[in-house]
Order: structure tokens, then sequence, then C-alpha cells
């Protein structure tokens, strides 16, 4: 009997127990659970939410700039520069970039977007008249009523999107006003929390775990220095490829004589910031203005883009970025959907960089879990002679 029950047991330790689909069920359900419980008092954390919405928009910003200009502080405290002089240096350098921007650069992009905006009407036109001239050829004869039928829907749509938008914008100029001073708030303390971090930052990890337990320090210290690295490295290659992104296309419009070269140059700059997408949403506006020009022109736009995508993906981003955060690219578009749903254009951002800080967590806590568990051991069988 006390046989039987040794071997029920081992076969519920083998089968049950030792199986990473049963311990990821578990997993999972005990995360459930904490966030069931979370939902439930949620108001508790009401004033923490408030707190964050004030100061986070700062600290991201501060976070992004600190991965930036850190190495180049570093790499001067190495040459025997006091970080305090390189940091001093480093600001009235930015200053400086900023101050010859707003010369130069914003009041291009200001005249560039007028004329866009006052000519979009007559853009539209030369499109229609376009699209409705291609259509009409014989060969989509047959397709022609549903292709009309679908082009006016489209319209009436975009009518309606317009028509909203103009009616909920003077009902959200309070929501408007809050975001502009929320905005300014953050320009006016993102330098000091900058500051802070340049000079004290590589104090701040040590700092936070002497909270901890001693046995705990270490491997919390190194999963810290882990995510640091997978996130600044991240960072830091993903603003260097669009600005090149952005040198590119304003190079390459302004060859082939695209109107609003700089300003198309500089926005899919910062769409290039959404991986894999980015650079597609950047073409519309610029196939638009193609069609506006006629064929010849769409073409040498097409012909850009390839230019561009070709150097960017065997060139730029493998230099740069290479294989860092080794996340298969439909992850990547799933993390991007979810993250963009749930907290819009700021998830659609910072969704792959968080999901690789939180990926080193479950990471190295599995790799624990598996150490002291013993239950991911392989079996080694012993031939013994009869």
């Amino acid at each position: 009997m006390e046989k039987k029950n040794k071997q029920s047991f081992s076969w519920f330790w083998k089968w049950f127990l030792n199986n990473q689909v049963v311990t990821a069920l578990l997993i999972v359900l005990l995360v459930l659970l904490i966030i069931n419980l979370f939902t439930r008092v949620s108001y508790l954390f009401t004033p923490v939410l408030q707190f964050l919405a004030i100061v986070g928009l700062p600290i991201i910003l501060a976070g992004i700039l600190y991965y930036l200009m850190n190495p180049v502080v570093d790499f001067a405290e190495k040459k025997g520069i006091r970080r305090i002089y390189s940091i001093i240096a480093l600001f009235v350098l930015v200053i400086g970039l900023l101050a010859w921007g707003i010369i130069v650069i914003v009041p291009k992009i200001q005249e560039q977007t007028l004329s866009f905006v006052d000519n979009f009407p007559q853009y539209v036109k030369v499109v229609e008249r376009t699209v409705n001239d291609l259509f009409s050829d014989p060969i989509f004869s047959q397709v022609q009523e549903q292709l009309t039928a679908s082009g006016e829907k489209f319209m009436n749509s975009l009518t309606e999107v317009i028509q909203n938008v103009s009616k909920t914008t003077f009902q959200n100029l309070g929501n408007f006003f809050g975001a502009v001073a929320s905005i300014v708030v953050a320009v006016i303390t993102m330098p000091f929390i900058l500051f802070y971090l340049l000079k004290d930052g590589r104090k701040l990890g040590p700092y936070v775990v002497n909270f901890l337990p001693i046995k705990l320090r270490k491997p919390t210290l190194k999963v810290l220095g882990e995510m640091n690295d997978q996130v600044s490295s991240y960072i830091r290659g993903q603003l260097t490829v669009a600005f090149a992104v952005a040198i590119m296309f304003m190079i390459g419009f302004s060859i082939i004589g695209l109107d609003y070269a700089i300003t198309l140059g500089i926005a899919a700059g910062f769409l290039n910031l959404i991986p894999y997408l980015g650079s597609f949403l950047a073409l519309v506006p610029a196939v638009f203005l193609g069609i506006v020009g006629g064929p010849v022109l769409l073409v040498k736009v097409l012909v850009v883009f390839v230019i561009e995508q070709t150097i960017e993906g065997r060139v730029i981003s493998p230099l740069v970025l290479g294989s860092q955060l080794s996340i298969h690219p439909v992850t990547i578009l799933l993390v991007l959907l979810t993250s963009g749903k749930l907290f819009g254009l700021v998830g659609v951002i910072l969704g792959i960089p968080a999901y690789a800080a939180i990926k080193v967590v479950i990471s190295n806590v599995f790799e624990w879990y598996k150490r002291i568990s013993n239950l991911y051991e392989e079996e080694t069988e012993v031939i013994t002679k009869e």
C-alpha cells in the first residue's frame, strides 16, 4: 500500500508539478487573481496615479535624454573631466541647438504646414480626379460601381470625422489647456531631473537595493543593470535611426523636388520611433503629394522610399540596433497593438522598451524558480546490469 502511494505521488510530481505548461498556467492564474484584487481596491491607488500623471512626463523626457547624454558624460569623465563640467557643457550645447532649431527650422516647418493646409482642398480635388480617371479605365469597368460606392462612403466618413472633430474641439478646450499646462510643467522641471540623473544616476541602483534584504541585493542589482542596458541601448538606437531616417528623407525629397521636404522628413523621423509601422505611415503624405504632382513624381517618391528602406534595413539598423532586444517581429507587433490600445501614442512609443524591461524581470524570476524548485533538472538514466 505504501509503495502504491509513493508511485501515485511520483506520477503526480512528474506529470503535474514537473510540467512547464502547468507551472505557467498556475503563474498566470496567480497574476490574474492579483489583478482582480487590485481592481477591487483601485480607489486606494487614485492619489498615486494622479501623482504619476503629474511627474510621469518630465521623468520620461529626462530619462530619454539621460540615456542619450550619459555615455558622453561617462566618456568625458574617463578622460579626466569632472562630470559637473561635462554636464554643463552638454546643457549649453543642447540649449544652443534648440535655439538654432527655433530660429531656423521651426519657421520653415510652420511655413510649409500652413501652405499645405491652405492647398489641401485643391490637393484633394486633384487626387479625386486622378483616382476617377484611373477607375474609369475599361479594366476596372466590372468593379467600377463598387469602387465608386466605396469612395463615396470613405469621403462621407471623412467628412463626419472632420465635423465631429470640429464639434468636440471647443468642448475639449479645458482638456487642451490642461495638457498644455502639463507640458509646460514638464519642460520646466525636466532639466532639473536630468541634471541630477546625469550627476548621481549611477548611485540610484545601489541606493534602492539598500532597502532590500542582504540576500536579495546582489541579484536585484543585476536585474536592474540588465534592464538599464536593454532600455538604454533601445532608446539610443531608435533615436539614432530616427535621426538618420529624417535626414535621408529630407535629402531625398529635396532632390526629387517634392514640396514640404523638410516637414515630411522630420515627420518621418518621429514616426520611425514606431517600429515597423512608422516608415509606412510616413509614406502616406508623400504618396499623396506624389499623386498630386503626377505619375513621374509619384515614381520618384516610391524610389526614394525604397532607397531609404534599403539603407535603413541593411546598413543603419544592423549597425546601430543589431539584435540587442532579441524580440521576434510578431511579438513586437502584438506589443505595439496592445500598448497602443491601452496607453495611446505613449504606449506605442514606450511599449517595446517596457516589454524588454519586463522580459528581463520575468526571465530572472523564472531562472530563480527553476534553480530553487529543482523541477527542471534533466533526469539522468542510470543503466545497471542485472
